[in-house]
């Protein structure tokens, strides 16, 4: 199976907008996956990592000041304990979670990619303890799985600063989120996995671009990036920054976008 990132953006593009039709097309293009291992930027975990293993997760509204249409959107897929119990085995002392579900990085874009609701979706957590060369090595782990049916994602955004998004109705991107943005998509095409960890550090590689783009949004991307082997291909999509501030740019490992 090909590996993707997804750049979610507002909880707003589950019910439409100008992304949405990229996130349908991966659904209908990549290879049908037995199961889906998704990595939320918002589910984080101290104490260790944590995969949801109930059979029927619920759909998590995770977010408030939305229109009602957002809170009565519902994502059943049914959950996969086997899958769950595999990660387990990979990934020894991760947690088996009862209580958490699908929040809405996960079935905003899901429910685009996989309207149907029919393929199994078990989510794991980002442990806070770690760092981002921690969560890079941790991914490492579950490439495995990519053989065995089950499409590794990852959704959160390249470039998340909340607090600097345009408010004015412009649009135009900053310059740190553009060089940043750049600067990942270029290591990612390079397959040079070790200056796109150091790119997540303020304080080494990334500066102060990285101090302004990259909080646990980011995260999610190492675990997809992390699936890469040498020479395989990369490809982009949705590439764009929105409210100067969120970048929406997605990710595939392994097949056309």
């Amino acid at each position: 199976m090909p590996a993707v990132f997804y750049g979610h953006g507002s909880p707003m593009n589950a019910l439409g907008g100008p992304h949405m039709s990229a996130w349908r097309d991966l659904g209908r293009t990549l290879p049908r996956p037995r199961a889906i291992l998704m990595i939320s930027a918002h589910w984080e975990t101290l104490g260790g990592t944590a995969v949801t293993a109930m059979p029927r997760p619920r759909t998590i509204h995770d977010f408030r000041g939305f229109p009602q249409a957002l809170f009565e959107m519902q994502y059943a897929a049914p959950g996969s304990p086997a899958l769950a119990a595999r990660v387990g085995e990979l990934i020894p002392g991760v947690q088996l979670d009862q209580g958490w579900g699908l929040d809405h990085g996960t079935w905003c874009v899901l429910a685009h990619s996989y309207p149907e609701a029919d393929v199994p979706v078990v989510q794991l957590s980002l442990d806070r303890a770690l760092d981002a060369q921690g969560h890079y090595d941790l991914a490492r782990r579950l490439a495995p799985l990519r053989e065995e049916g089950v499409l590794i994602a990852g959704s959160g955004d390249i470039v998340h600063n909340l607090r600097a998004m345009r408010r004015d109705g412009s649009n135009t991107p900053y310059d740190w989120a553009q060089r940043f943005d750049a600067a990942v998509k270029a290591a990612l095409a390079d397959g040079d996995h070790e200056r796109l960890v150091g790119l997540a550090d303020p304080d080494g590689l990334g500066g102060e671009d990285a101090r302004l783009a990259a909080d646990e949004h980011f995260l999610p991307l190492l675990y997809v990036a992390a699936q890469q082997r040498p020479g395989e291909p990369v490809a982009f999509f949705n590439e764009s920054i929105e409210l100067g501030s969120v970048s929406m740019t997605g990710v595939v490992v392994g097949a056309a976008a």
